[in-house]
């Protein structure tokens, strides 16, 4: 492994972090708040760390893929614990529990370990909502659109962060696949900024919740986090947003390019909005029938509330702890589903759910016809059995750490549906759970050490599984020459 590329880039990662703390800061001085010097004195560190490292190792060298596993796993551990320095100064919060908020909101999860929110600092709650809209599209893929000098190998660092089973530029060179998916997040990002100010939500409140939508993250500036809006305009404008924030970022591109036909020739993207059609409806009928009464409010939740968890955002509208078993068991099941591929989503992601569909029907298929050659297709392309064979590791490796971080949990003496919904929602990124961990609480309670295991999954879930376990395999570590 190059260590000194490794650190060359993690500076000028440290650099940019210091630098996206800006505005945290400049609001903090705009409301002279007690998170001013906080802000100040992480800024300078983090700055004066980056441009060590940045300056002191310059061998240039292509990445390899060791080498982008490294970047990306030690990128996203040196941006939370730097980032988690403004909370702890401040006070608000322990230094574990701070880890534990700012790699929530790096990894876009949205699990708090606060229970009374209003009461932050406004450039706190800045700070910790920005931290989703940085790392939905990913740390290192906004490393690599403002530094071109980084596209030296980089498809390695953009290969090893990008959620989804498949990794594939959109133009030819990295930085201008790095700099659409941008200008798209932006555009996207401010549009709703927009349409939620003048449905009546307040600026500050419109940027920290569109953070919150497109980086499907789901950390509020409100305790009742979307239902403190009695606004159906504004549930529908922020539902609509988080579905729109789980379709892969590229079939936007198609479709600026005039290539509509795309998205409906798309079968993850179709697959994806029958999920979320099919399990609003039976949402709201059973709502409707047990405890609403009122159809129209049943549908409105209910899309909200699929909306939210499928693209596991985790925003919240209601408390959906409340809702009959029946409801509580799809959202359940749409925890481990996820979002789409190359979106800012969490989850196992709906390709991964199709290959898996196909791959049943395939072997059912086979029992009729045993010799038949029947490959798996998506989008009329031809699935290689290694991407097919990844997938299946992937799916295998999800469930094995699900089943052993829910028993590991349970040794909190909490409840199995407490634990089992901690690990789906802090494995898919999600945020809120059930039980104890449901929408209208928090994970203050429990023990550091479960809270740093908690971090580790979100961060396994973030990075894909196995960008982290590939690198910890001791013969990795060895310095190339």
């Amino acid at each position: 492994m190059n260590y000194g590329i490794v650190l060359r880039i993690l500076g000028s990662l440290l650099i940019i972090e210091a630098g996206l703390m800006l505005p945290s800061y400049f609001i903090a001085i705009f409301t002279d708040g007690p998170d001013k010097t906080p802000f100040l004195l992480t800024i300078l560190m983090t700055a004066a760390i980056g441009l060590f490292f940045s300056v002191k190792y310059r061998r240039e060298k292509s990445i390899t893929a060791k080498d982008g596993l490294a970047i990306v796993t030690f990128g996203w551990l040196a941006a939370s614990a730097m980032g988690a320095l403004p909370l702890y100064l401040t006070g608000v919060a322990g230094y574990v529990d701070s880890l534990f908020e700012i790699v929530s909101g790096f990894t876009t999860t949205g699990a708090t370990i606060f229970s009374e929110i209003e009461s932050l600092p406004q450039g706190i709650l800045f700070w910790r909502s920005f931290t989703h809209w940085i790392g939905g599209m990913g740390i290192l893929v906004f490393t690599l659109a403002l530094l071109p000098a980084l596209g030296i190998g980089g498809f390695q660092i953009y290969k090893a962060e990008s959620p989804g089973p498949v990794a594939g530029k959109i133009a030819p060179r990295l930085k201008d696949t790095a700099k659409i998916l941008y200008i798209t997040y932006i555009t996207i990002t401010l549009s709703e900024v927009f349409l939620l100010t003048i449905g009546g939500m307040p600026v500050f409140d419109s940027f920290v919740h569109t953070f919150g939508t497109v980086g499907t993250g789901g950390f509020s500036s409100r305790n009742l986090s979307i239902g403190a809006y009695d606004s159906s305009y504004i549930h529908m404008v922020i539902a609509v947003f988080m579905v729109a924030s789980g379709v892969n970022f590229s079939l936007y591109y198609s479709f600026f390019r005039g290539k509509v036909t795309d998205l409906f020739k798309d079968e993850e993207l179709k697959l994806y909005l029958k999920i979320i059609g099919i399990a609003t409806i039976a949402i709201a009928i059973d709502l409707w029938l047990v405890s609403y009464h009122n159809i129209a409010y049943s549908l409105r939740d209910a899309f909200f509330q699929v909306s939210s968890i499928m693209t596991t955002t985790g925003f919240g509208t209601s408390d959906f702890d409340l809702w009959p078993t029946f409801s509580k068991g799809i959202l359940l099941i749409l925890m481990f589903v996820g979002a789409s591929a190359g979106s800012t989503g969490g989850g196992m992601k709906v390709i991964r759910i199709l290959v898996m569909l196909k791959l049943i029907k395939r072997e059912v298929g086979k029992l009729y016809h045993p010799r038949a050659v029947m490959p798996i297709k998506i989008n009329n392309k031809i699935m290689s059995n290694e991407t097919i064979a990844r997938i299946n590791s992937f799916l295998a490796l999800y469930l094995v750490l699900f089943l052993f971080s829910t028993l590991m949990v349970s040794l909190e003496q909490v409840d199995l549906i407490t634990s089992a919904s901690t690990v789906a929602a802090t494995l898919g990124n999600i945020g809120p759970g059930l039980e104890l961990v449901g929408p209208t609480l928090n994970y203050g309670f429990y023990s550091i050490p479960t809270k740093l295991w908690l971090s580790v999954l979100m961060l396994l879930g973030r990075l894909e599984l196995f960008t982290i376990i590939a690198l910890i395999a001791p013969k990795n570590w060895r310095i190339d020459a």
